[in-house]
């Protein structure tokens, strides 16, 4: 059931990464402080042999995140994950299968992709405080209905 629930949860942030999302701070940092964890929590004892695995998940979310693409849309910064993005994510998980094949170890899945999403983190904070445009503000109840409402009936 742990596989099917962290499944659903990559992928809708993919989807929606895809589509091109608001960036803020808390949508960038929640993902790989939550997997991480659960990840922890999960994990029985710790291997040495560990660090190979997840040292590579790091590299390859650092790289997954130069992928990304930001731009600036109503005054802040929004991201869109690219093909690039797509091809990273693939090849990372046939490394980390393929480590743990030749490790005969591996880590929690929460761990490992906790530790790629934090490799992503690093990456597109720099880039996103790079840029100068803010981040995006918190998604709230409050600021979507008074989005929609000034969408429909103009500004006042």
């Amino acid at each position: 059931m742990t596989y099917v629930l962290i499944a659903a949860g990559v992928l809708y942030v993919l989807v929606r990464r895809f589509r091109g999302e608001p960036l803020n701070a808390r949508d960038l940092l929640a993902p790989p402080v939550f997997l991480l964890f659960f990840g922890v929590r999960a994990l029985g004892e710790f291997h040495l042999v560990y660090l190979v695995p997840l040292a590579a998940g790091f590299a390859f979310g650092a790289l997954r995140g130069m992928t990304i693409r930001l731009f600036e849309r109503d005054g802040h910064l929004w991201q869109r994950y690219t093909p690039w993005t797509l091809l990273v994510w693939v090849t990372s998980i046939g490394a980390s299968f393929g480590l743990a094949l030749l490790t005969d170890h591996h880590a929690p899945t929460q761990l490992s992709i906790g530790v790629s999403m934090l490799g992503e983190l690093f990456t597109v904070g720099a880039k996103a405080l790079n840029t100068g445009i803010p981040f995006a503000p918190e998604k709230t109840l409050r600021n979507e209905v008074q989005a929609r409402f000034h969408g429909r009936h103009g500004s006042s």
